[in-house]
């Protein structure tokens, strides 16, 4: 015992009090997703903000049951609001019921997923490998799971410049060779991010011009021609599957076709898009050529709703993908047997050695559901996204600034107006709605206008959501004329 009487260590000195604390959270939380419609966004309030401050020093708290009312009633209702049914902003994920089971299942374990022989490490093959097998990539194909699509995009240029400049890159550099890559004017800032963390600079990533059906293909072979000209080395393009702002889809069959032409890499950000693959038609048939990139990086925490944070990086070719990142210092080295086996090891495909367990969750979400549950709520959200077109379309007043084309609607509320007051208008409306807890538009920029812009992907959302989003908007667009 210690001086004050406690267990020595860091484990609750009372398991049975701290499983009634343990429970009661685990209530509250179920309840909390169970009543997801009534629970929007809300500011988080200052007297609330000031019990976040933590102490310098001091014994800590002993009462299991103080921390978990801390947790339920200070912590637990101040989130994004993105488990609501009316959150649409930006493209935010809304979180599975089983996700509660297995992230209490992976904390249990806290198993470092980097390597080594243990069950969560074939969890993770057979997340990879169901994943290869819905988008259509070969066999020989590897994948590790990774924060999100912004990671998966580093870790996939990273193997794209690997052969465009061979295997000594990872010793001399790029050694004054001058790289170039190819995307959409519309594709994510994950991209520019990615060439500017490996060294590119974001100007060698050129922006190819693009319309509703996707970028520019002529642009895109002209652009090549001239930098080939010029002394640079295409080495990449990058496929859009599904636009951040609009929901557009690249003609992935098209630019396959070009990346086999100019010998070049052909990488899909596929963040939500991808999913389309489990949808049913026309919406499947948007990702129609995505099995032959030679890489993808997609996010199970968007559109398979599975809770944050997960993303895949999925590689064609695994000796390339190895190739770009093994790295095993001798205190990490492999054994035939015991806790030391298991190869191959996942920190020898990405960036991290050590890993937490994302794997699980996202088994969980296709046990419980299987890819057809899960194709029936894509497909869904997509109807819903068709519905609020044609609520914008046959409302007065109103008018889309783009096709809908997947799950995303971008409008504005009245056309009548400048398109600076549109701007004011739409920005007003999103502000209020999203303080009122009616619902949560983000806003994004189309034809000069700041325009109220709806990302559904949201399982829970039911066309009467749809329905009262609309009518909020009519109202307030209604109130500003007044």
């Amino acid at each position: 015992m210690t001086s004050d009487g406690s267990k020595p260590g860091l484990d609750p000195s009372d398991w049975q009090e701290f499983r009634a604390a343990a429970h009661d959270l685990l209530d509250a939380c179920i309840d909390r997703l169970a009543s997801a419609s009534e629970h929007p966004w809300q500011p988080t309030p200052e007297e609330v903000r000031a019990t976040y401050a933590l102490a310098e020093t001091g014994g800590g708290m002993k009462d299991p049951a103080q921390l978990a009312n801390d947790l339920r009633d200070s912590v637990l209702p101040y989130g994004t609001g993105n488990t609501h049914p009316r959150f649409f902003g930006w493209v935010h994920g809304t979180g599975l019921a089983e996700g509660l089971l297995s992230e209490m299942v992976a904390a249990t374990m806290n198993a470092n997923c980097g390597g080594r022989d243990h069950g969560t490490i074939y969890v993770e093959r057979a997340v990879i490998d169901w994943t290869r097998r819905v988008m259509g990539f070969p066999e020989s194909s590897s994948g590790v799971l990774v924060t999100g699509t912004s990671q998966a995009t580093v870790i996939a240029l990273q193997a794209a410049r690997l052969r465009a400049l061979g295997a000594d890159m990872r010793t001399k550099g790029q050694n004054g060779r001058w790289l170039t890559a190819y995307a959409g004017a519309g594709a994510h800032n994950a991209a520019r991010k990615a060439v500017e963390l490996l060294g590119l600079g974001h100007e060698n990533l050129r922006r190819i011009p693009e319309g509703d059906a996707g970028l520019d293909l002529d642009a895109l072979r002209e652009k090549i021609a001239e930098d080939r000209a010029a002394g640079a080395i295409p080495f990449a393009i990058i496929g859009t599957a599904g636009s951040v702002d609009f929901g557009r889809f690249d003609d992935l069959n098209a630019l396959a076709d070009i990346a086999t032409d100019e010998g070049l890499w052909l990488h899909v950000d596929g963040a939500f898009g991808a999913w389309t693959r489990l949808a049913d038609s026309p919406w499947k048939e948007l990702t129609d050529g995505i099995g032959r990139a030679d890489s993808l990086a997609c996010d199970f925490h968007k559109w398979m709703y599975v809770p944050y944070d997960c993303g895949l990086c999925l590689i064609r070719n695994e000796d390339e993908h190895r190739a770009a990142f093994a790295a095993r210092p001798s205190y990490l080295a492999a054994q035939d047997s015991g806790l030391a086996g298991g190869d191959p090891w996942y920190c020898d495909y990405g960036i991290d050695l050590s890993r937490g367990n994302r794997a699980l969750k996202v088994w969980s979400a296709i046990r419980a559901h299987g890819p057809d549950g899960l194709g029936r709520a894509i497909t869904d959200n997509c109807r819903r996204a068709a519905q609020m077109g044609e609520l914008v379309s046959s409302t007065p007043g109103m008018r889309l600034m783009a096709p809908v084309v997947s799950n995303l609607c971008v409008f504005t509320a009245d056309e009548t107006l400048s398109p600076d007051a549109q701007s004011a208008l739409n920005s007003a409306i999103a502000q209020k709605l999203q303080l009122s807890g009616e619902v949560v538009f983000s806003t994004t920029l189309a034809q000069d206008v700041t325009c109220l812009r709806a990302a559904i992907t949201n399982h829970r959302t039911r066309p009467e959501d749809i329905e009262l989003s609309i009518a909020a908007v009519v109202r307030e667009a209604a109130a500003s004329r007044t």
